[in-house]
């Protein structure tokens, strides 16, 4: 009788090891994407700076993938702003991800001890 149960112990743990380990590369993936996300919103906040210094008739140009297209002042901070904005927004929504799977993480573990434990009760 012990041994159908052992099956399904190790059944059940096997399972949650790899939901654990599969959730633990995701949030290694929002960290990095975080990272780069914060890269681009610090340079984004560092050409606005820039631009504000610049005078209202200084000849700006929008990199649009290989050329170059001459741009009004206001357009490129609008552009820039609004970069930030959306930056902003996508970093708020991978940190509510990463702690969602953070704690997914820690009812993994948890489920994990718990089946440890009752199996070391039995």
């Amino acid at each position: 009788m012990a041994a159908p149960v052992d099956l399904e112990l190790k059944k059940a743990f096997s399972e949650l090891q790899v939901k654990m380990i599969d959730t633990q590369q995701k949030v290694k993936l929002a960290d990095l994407q975080i990272d780069q996300l914060t890269r681009v919103q610090k340079h984004a906040k560092l050409t606005h700076t820039e631009i504000a210094t610049m005078p209202d008739n200084t000849r700006l140009y929008e990199g649009i993938g290989r050329m170059f297209v001459l741009q009004p002042k206001e357009e490129i901070n609008n552009l820039l702003r609004d970069k930030q904005k959306t930056v902003n927004d996508k970093i708020k929504e991978l940190e509510q991800k990463k702690v969602y799977l953070e704690r997914s993480v820690k009812e993994a573990e948890d489920n994990i001890r718990e089946m440890l434990l009752s199996r070391r009760a039995q």
